[in-house]
């Protein structure tokens, strides 16, 4: 009897006939997750939200003074080095150690960068603990995808799969939402190392949170997919040593500098991009249906990166743009700065839910991700032509606060066409031997986008606002209609040899 019904209560959960499992077809692991991420993202973007106007701010403000144009260059890098080293981790997570463990190790980097920023003062403190952020994340982002992926992959429903990416992204941008809302309120009424200071208790929660759930992960996740020959790690080590040695050199010879670091991510991002692409299309390992899905894949990097270059000017182009003409004083009080760029993720996270329920209500009648990317494109192309609009009307005076925040609204809840349909693509159609590479790969799309943003606020502070925002809506209008234009070659592609 005992066996009976366990085998009932395990179709009932696989089925969801009778257990109403439809209504909840994600399960425990994927909420853990969310959770763990939630906080990750809470102490990453409340850094974030703050970073930019640390650099700009006076001394006298408790800001380092950093000119402009650097400390976008700057900021750019530093967010396109975060998603540029989850290559590594991805890599590693494939070949070296497991998927949950290369999560647990990242966030425990991780909370101590935050620890370094919020104890450290000046350019050496904000350089130690970046470099801390930088290296935890690169290990703990790709690799918490692909678990989520892993948990995914137990519901035989596929049509579940955008939406449990979905509400899984949805949980991501609340930390996001709730991080910069509380460390730029206690940046605005007592400095910016007290922002810092919360930023890292929101990552000691995401490793509590993480400890916590690891019993409940699939086998898949405590499991090295592709393991690394023995004979081959001693190269690995070489290689490692060799480029952290050619990084140093640079930097001590001036050859890698705060002003040209954007550039130089921007074209690492590519470089590594190609190398993926490249990999992935001549392994043996990889079959003729999975490469085709691959270089269907191309024309959505591209975009996406593009795309994302023009969200993350919210920490380049637009932070500039509100330390200079943003009327920030609602009566006789001054709105903390750092709260303008939470709208943006705000308003995806209030989009998000309904926007899945679409999804799920639509089932195979939903459009494909190549139109879903596209119509971002689109809307945040719009997003920049409104900001073009009120930039022009109001000349050279101040843009009042209600303006940016409507233009913060309409760019951030575009992410909901792009960010998870990214997530979800990359773990649906990847190559089985390159499961983790290729949300590394995806990610990838953050570190061009990032590293664009930082050059694309270098443009900023040399020609006038009106060219900037016309070029700018311009060029996302263009490129959804184009990828809109050429979605049933391309859908068709990604759909190859999949069932669903």
């Amino acid at each position: 009897m005992r066996k009976t019904r366990h085998q009932t209560t395990a179709v009932r959960d696989t089925h969801g006939a009778t257990t109403g499992v439809s209504e909840r077809p994600f399960g425990r692991g994927l909420w853990s997750m969310a959770l763990t991420e939630m906080w990750e993202r809470y102490s990453f973007y409340g850094l974030q939200g703050i970073l930019s106007f640390y650099l700009l701010y006076a001394v006298t403000e408790g800001g380092l003074a950093v000119d402009p144009s650097v400390a976008a260059g700057i900021v750019g890098a530093y967010g396109g080095t975060v998603y540029l080293c989850q290559i590594l981790g991805a890599w590693l997570g494939d070949r070296l150690v497991s998927p949950q463990h290369m999560v647990l190790y990242g966030a425990v980097v991780i909370t101590c960068g935050h620890i370094v920023l919020a104890f450290a003062p000046g350019l050496v403190g904000l350089g130690a603990g970046l470099l801390c952020i930088v290296a935890g994340t690169g290990a703990l982002k790709t690799n918490i995808t692909s678990i989520v992926g892993f948990v995914l992959d137990q519901n035989p429903d596929g049509r579940h799969r955008d939406a449990g990416f979905s509400y899984f992204y949805m949980a991501i941008n609340i930390g996001a939402v709730a991080g910069p809302l509380t460390t730029g309120l206690v940046q605005s009424e007592v400095g910016f190392h007290y922002g810092f200071a919360l930023a890292a208790v929101g990552m000691g929660a995401a490793l509590v949170q993480y400890v916590a759930s690891m019993k409940h992960l699939p086998e898949r996740a405590r499991t090295v997919n592709n393991p690394l020959p023995a004979g081959r790690r001693p190269f690995v080590v070489m290689a490692g040593v060799a480029f952290l040695a050619a990084v140093g050199a640079a930097v001590a010879t001036g050859v890698l500098r705060a002003e040209n670091l954007s550039t130089v991510v921007t074209i690492a991002a590519l470089v590594a991009a190609a190398a993926y692409f490249l990999t992935m299309t001549t392994s043996s390992a990889v079959s003729g249906d999975e490469r085709r899905r691959v270089l269907g894949y191309l024309p959505l990097f591209l975009a996406s990166g593009v795309y994302f270059g023009f969200l993350f000017q919210k920490f380049t182009a637009i932070s500039i743009l509100i330390t200079e003409r943003i009327d920030l004083h609602v009566g006789g009080w001054r709105f903390p700065v750092a709260w303008i760029t939470t709208v943006s993720p705000l308003a995806l996270v209030l989009v998000i839910p309904l926007v899945a329920r679409m999804w799920n209500t639509l089932g195979e009648r939903q459009p494909g991700p190549v139109t879903k990317v596209a119509i971002g494109l689109v809307q945040i192309g719009c997003a920049y032509l409104f900001l073009l609009v009120i930039s022009e009307a109001t000349g050279h005076a101040r843009i009042p606060l209600v303006l940016i925040l409507l233009f913060m609204m309409a760019a951030g809840s575009s992410e909901v066409f792009v960010g998870p349909i990214g997530l979800s693509l990359a773990t649906r159609i990847g190559p089985e031997k390159f499961t983790s590479q290729m949300v590394g790969l995806n990610f990838l799309t953050l570190a061009l986008g990032s590293s664009l943003s930082g050059q694309l606020g270098q443009l900023f502070t040399v020609i006038d606002n009106t060219s900037y925002f016309a070029l700018t809506a311009v060029c996302g209008i263009v490129l959804g209609l184009a990828l809109l234009a050429a979605r049933g070659p391309l859908q068709r592609l990604l759909r190859t040899g999949l069932e669903h």
